[in-house]
C-alpha cells in the first residue's frame, strides 16, 4: 500500500476536470511564473485596498475624522460584489450615520487579503512562492497610496473641474461620490475577470488524501503527526511570533496613512502643511509608481542578498529618523517642500513594503503547505483587529497634538510622530531574538 501511494505521487497522477489538477499539471509543466495569474492577485488586492484608503485626503474636509475610523473592520471571507454595493453607496451618503453603516458594511464584508495570500501561494510553483506573496504586498502599498491620490484627485470635482462638473448638479450635492463610484466601477470589472481565475481546490476527496499521506511517507511520517502538526498550529512560535509583529507594524502603518493625509491638508497653523487634496493625491501617486519600480527591479536582488529577516530589520530601523523628520519639512516652502515631502513618502512607503514582505514569507515558511491558508487566515484576523484601532488612534492623536502648539516637550505634530515611532520601535525590538523564531 505505501508503495503504491509513492508511485502515485512520482507518476504525478492528475484527475480529469479537477481544476485542482489542472492547476498543478500547469505548475508542473512550465517552470516560470504566469503573468496573467499574478495580474488577477494584482487586482483583486487592489479591489480590497482602494476603498479602504480613498477617502484620507478627503475625510478632513467632512469633518468626521474621529466619526469614521469605524470603517476599517474586515472579518469575512466575501469580495469584490460588496465592495461595487457598499462604496457606492457611501458616495452618495446624506448623513453621518449612512455613511458610518456603508463603511462598515463595507469592511467587514470585505476579506480578499486573507485569501488571496493562500491563493497566491497555491498558484505559484514553490520556488517563485515568494514573488507571488511579495505581489500581494506590492500591490497592497500601491493601493494605500493610490486610494488616497484617487480620493484626492477625485472628490469635490466641482470645485476642481467646473468645466466638467457644473454647480448645482448631482456632483455639487455629492461632492464625494465620484471616488466612490470609480472605484466600484474598477472592483465591478475585476469580479467579472475574476470568473476566469484559476481554481486551486480539488474537487476529489481521495486524491488529497492519498497525496498528502504520500507525503507523509516520504518523509518519514505518519498521518497522526500530522493531526498532531494541525492541533499545534498556534503552539507555532515562529509563525505566531511572526504574526503579532505584523500587527505591530500594521498598527504603525494604517495610523501614519491616516495622520499623513490629515497633517498634509492641515493648515500650517495648526502645525501642517496647507495642502490641497490634489497636492496629497500627487504625493502618493508618485510613492506609488516607486512601489511598483521597487517591487519589480530592486527588492528581489536585495531580499535575496540579505534575506527578509535582515532585510526588514533595516529598513524598519532607518524609517525611525525617518519619520521623526516630518515634523521639520514644514519649514520648507514651495518646490523644496515639495520635493523633500515627496521623497520621504518614497522611503517610508518603500520600508513598508519590505517589512511586510518579509514578515509574510517568515509566516509561509512557519507552516507546511496544507497549513498556510489557516495560517494566513490567522494572521489577517490579528490584523484585522490592529487595524481598527490606528486610524481612530492617529486622528484622535494628531487632533490632541494640534491643541498642545505651544507644549515644552515635543509640540504639535513632534508628538504624533514620536507615538509613531514608539510604536514602530516596539515592532523592531520584538524583530530580534527571543521574541521572533525564524523556521529554518
Amino acid at each position: 500500500m505505501e508503495e503504491a501511494l509513492l508511485l502515485v505521487k512520482k507518476e504525478e497522477v492528475y484527475y480529469e476536470n479537477c481544476p485542482g489538477c489542472k492547476v498543478d499539471k500547469a505548475k508542473h509543466l512550465t517552470n516560470g511564473i504566469s503573468i496573467r495569474n499574478l495580474l488577477y492577485i494584482w487586482l483583486a488586492v487592489l479591489c480590497g485596498t482602494l476603498p479602504v484608503c480613498s477617502l484620507f485626503p478627503f475625510v478632513y474636509f467632512m469633518d468626521m475624522v474621529l466619526e469614521f475610523q469605524i470603517q476599517k473592520v474586515k472579518s469575512s471571507n466575501l469580495g469584490e460584489p460588496k465592495i461595487v454595493i457598499f462604496n457606492t453607496l457611501f458616495g452618495l451618503s446624506t448623513n453621518l450615520w449612512m455613511a458610518i453603516s456603508m463603511r462598515f458594511l463595507l469592511g467587514s464584508l470585505n476579506g480578499l487579503l486573507g485569501p488571496i495570500k493562500a491563493y497566491a501561494t497555491e498558484i505559484c510553483r514553490e520556488e517563485h512562492q515568494a514573488i507571488g506573496l511579495s505581489t500581494v504586498v506590492a500591490a497592497w502599498g500601491v493601493g494605500l497610496v493610490v486610494g488616497p491620490a484617487l480620493g484626492g484627485y477625485l472628490a469635490q470635482p466641482v470645485e476642481k473641474y467646473p468645466n466638467i462638473f457644473p454647480k448645482n448638479s448631482f456632483w455639487d450635492k455629492f461632492p464625494y461620490f465620484l471616488p466612490c463610484f470609480i472605484i466600484s466601477v474598477f472592483a465591478f470589472v475585476v469580479a467579472i475577470a475574476c470568473i476566469w481565475l484559476p481554481e486551486t481546490l480539488h474537487n476529489h476527496k481521495d486524491n488529497n488524501k492519498s497525496i498528502d499521506k504520500a507525503e507523509a511517507l516520504e518523509g518519514g511520517s505518519n498521518n497522526d503527526d500530522e493531526a498532531e502538526e494541525e492541533k499545534s498550529i498556534f503552539q507555532n512560535w515562529p509563525l505566531m511570533s511572526s504574526v503579532i509583529v505584523y500587527c505591530v507594524f500594521s498598527l504603525h502603518d494604517i495610523a501614519y496613512q491616516e495622520v499623513f493625509s490629515l497633517w498634509a491638508v492641515s493648515p500650517g497653523r495648526l502645525g501642517g502643511l496647507n495642502f490641497t487634496t490634489d497636492n496629497v493625491g500627487t504625493v502618493l501617486a508618485i510613492s506609488g509608481i516607486a512601489i511598483i519600480i521597487y517591487q519589480l527591479s530592486l527588492y528581489p536582488m536585495v531580499q535575496k542578498a540579505c534575506g527578509p529577516v535582515t532585510l526588514a530589520r533595516l529598513t524598519a530601523v532607518l524609517s525611525i529618523p525617518l519619520l521623526q523628520s516630518y515634523p521639520f519639512m514644514r519649514m520648507l516652502s514651495g518646490f523644496t517642500l515639495y520635493a523633500v515631502i515627496s521623497s520621504a513618502s518614497i522611503l517610508k512607503s518603500l520600508a513598508t513594503e519590505t517589512i511586510a514582505t518579509g514578515l509574510f514569507i517568515l509566516q509561509n515558511r512557519a507552516v507546511e503547505q496544507h497549513q498556510r491558508g489557516a495560517a494566513n487566515g490567522i494572521a489577517m484576523t490579528a490584523m484585522s483587529a490592529f487595524k481598527t484601532i490606528g486610524p481612530a488612534a492617529g486622528g484622535a492623536l494628531l487632533t490632541w497634538s494640534q491643541k498642545r502648539l505651544d507644549a515644552s516637550f515635543l509640540p504639535g505634530t513632534h508628538m504624533v510622530f514620536f507615538i509613531l515611532n514608539v510604536v514602530e520601535g516596539v515592532g523592531v525590538l520584538l524583530m530580534f531574538k527571543p521574541f521572533l523564531s525564524v523556521k529554518k
